[in-house]
Order: C-alpha cells, then sequence, then structure tokens
C-alpha cells in the first residue's frame, strides 16, 4: 500500500501551522550590520533573510524562496496580526522554535 506523500506533508505542516502560538515580544541581541547604512546584515547570504523565532528570538536564516509557499504565507499573516509592521524587531515569527525548524525544514526540500 502506497502513502502519498504530498497529502501526508500537507497534514503535517497544517498541523504545525495550528500549534504556532501567538508569543510576547521580546528584545534581542544586536547583530553585526554593513557599514552603509542599508541595514544589511554581513552573515546573511545573498538569497536568503533573517527571522526571530520563539520566546527568546532566537535567529533564523532562511531562503527567500520560502516567501511563495503558503504554508510560510500563513506564518506571514500570523506576525502580521500579532506584530503589525511597526516594531523595531526584524521580521518576527509568532511560533514555537521547534514547530518552525519542523516546518520549515519540510519547506526547503
Amino acid at each position: 500500500m502506497a502513502i502519498k506523500k504530498s497529502s501526508s506533508n500537507k497534514l503535517v505542516i497544517k498541523q504545525i501551522l495550528k500549534r504556532c502560538s501567538s508569543l510576547g515580544k521580546k528584545q534581542t541581541s544586536d547583530h553585526h550590520y554593513d557599514g552603509t547604512g542599508g541595514g544589511l546584515p554581513l552573515d546573511v547570504p545573498k538569497g536568503h533573510f533573517a527571522v526571530y523565532v520563539g520566546e527568546n528570538r532566537t535567529r533564523y536564516i532562511v531562503p527567500i524562496s520560502i516567501l511563495t509557499r503558503p504554508e510560510f504565507q500563513s506564518l506571514l499573516q500570523q506576525a502580521e496580526e500579532e506584530f503589525g509592521f511597526d516594531h523595531d524587531m526584524g521580521l518576527t515569527i509568532p511560533c514555537e522554535e521547534v514547530v518552525f525548524r519542523s516546518l520549515t525544514s519540510m519547506l526547503v526540500r
């Protein structure tokens, strides 16, 4: 009996998205930026961007290709509802770290 990978992944991704919870704002440490005033972090490779995840606001570097995925767009909508666009922090995802890692590992394959 064969199991469809895509339907299985969709179910798992839906469960992961349900587990993402709203977390309170916290400040995080500074990162090194280029001196051009553009605010571009030196440690983020081309084609990637930084996000902050979890209660401790752990920084993750993810590929921009993930932005087109509906599952990640759902997280972005949750982030917009939770934090809006007017805050000092970078892109903050209101999700537990373990859940975020699980979701992103499935999406970047």
